[in-house]
C-alpha cells in the first residue's frame, strides 16, 4: 500500500472539501452518530460538527500517516479516529449516519463493500458518498498513456485503471430494498495557481500508486515528462490554470 503525505493532500484542501460540504448540505435528520470513512487528516470533521454540534463522530482511514495527522489536530471531544481498512471494517453498533468523501473508488469490490456497510445504517439512517469521476480526463488518460509504456510499463501496470463508477450505478445499489435515493453528479472548474498545479494536486492522489512504483532516477524522468504533457494539455490562464473535476454524488436513506 502507497503512503500519503497530509501535507501534499492539504495543497488544495479548499478545493478538495467543497464536495464534502456540498454532500452533507443533501443530507437530512438529526443523526446522533456519524461515521466519516476515509476521513483522512480529520479536516472534515469540522463540517460535520458544524451540521450536527451533538453528534459523535468517527473517523475510519486506512493510512496512518493520516490518522495520525487527524489525532494530532484534532480538538474535538465528540471525535475519534481509527485506523482500519474499509474493505472489512464494521462498526459495533447501528450508526445514523455513514458518509464517505472520495474514498471508494480506491476500495476493491467497492460495491459489495458499500453494499455491506449500508446493512450498518441505523433505520432512518442515511449512507452518503462522494467519488471522483473523471478518469476520462486529460490528466489521467496522460497517465495512463505515459506511465504504460517503456521504460515505466512493467512496473506500473494495473496503477492506473480506470476506477470512476457512473451515477445510475449508486443508483441502482442504493435504491434496493425501499431506500430513497438522491443521486447527482457535478462538474467543478477549479482554477489553480503556481507552476504545475494540475501535478501537483494529481500527485497528491491518483498519481501517487505510480509514482510510489518508480525508483530513482526513473521517478524522475516520468514526472518530467508528465509535467510536460500536463502544461500542455491544461495551459496556464491569465487567472490561473483550469482543471475541470467531475465528481459523482449519492445520499440514501433507510426506511424508518
Amino acid at each position: 500500500m502507497t503512503t500519503w503525505d497530509p501535507n501534499r493532500y492539504l495543497r488544495y484542501a479548499d478545493e478538495r472539501s467543497r464536495p464534502f460540504v456540498e454532500l452533507v448540505a443533501r443530507i437530512e435528520g438529526e443523526p446522533r452518530t456519524i461515521v466519516d470513512l476515509g476521513c483522512g487528516p480529520g479536516h472534515l470533521t469540522a463540517v460535520l460538527r458544524a451540521r450536527w454540534p451533538d453528534a459523535t463522530v468517527l473517523g475510519v482511514d486506512s493510512s496512518a500517516e493520516m490518522i495520525d495527522r487527524a489525532r494530532n489536530d484534532g480538538d474535538d471531544p465528540k471525535a475519534s479516529y481509527v485506523l482500519a481498512d474499509v474493505a472489512s471494517w464494521e462498526p459495533d453498533a447501528p450508526v445514523d449516519l455513514i458518509v464517505s468523501n472520495a474514498l471508494f473508488q480506491w476500495v476493491p469490490d467497492q460495491l459489495s463493500v458499500i453494499d455491506r456497510l449500508r446493512g450498518h445504517v441505523a433505520p432512518g439512517g442515511t449512507f452518503a458518498l462522494q467519488t471522483p469521476d473523471n478518469y476520462s480526463a486529460p490528466s489521467h488518460q496522460l497517465l495512463h498513456a505515459i506511465s504504460s509504456r517503456p521504460p515505466y510499463g512493467e512496473l506500473t501496470e494495473g496503477l492506473h485503471d480506470d476506477r470512476g463508477t457512473a451515477p445510475t450505478t449508486y443508483l441502482d445499489l442504493l435504491s434496493r430494498d425501499g431506500w430513497t435515493t438522491d443521486v447527482w453528479e457535478t462538474t467543478y472548474l477549479h482554477v489553480l495557481q503556481g507552476a504545475d498545479p494540475v501535478f501537483e494536486w494529481i500527485s497528491g492522489t491518483g498519481a501517487r500508486p505510480v509514482l510510489a512504483a518508480l525508483p530513482e532516477p526513473l521517478r524522475a524522468e516520468f514526472v518530467a515528462e508528465y509535467r510536460a504533457a500536463l502544461r500542455d494539455a491544461y495551459p496556464a490562464q491569465p487567472w490561473g490554470t483550469v482543471l475541470p473535476f467531475t465528481r459523482v454524488f449519492a445520499v440514501a436513506r433507510r426506511e424508518a
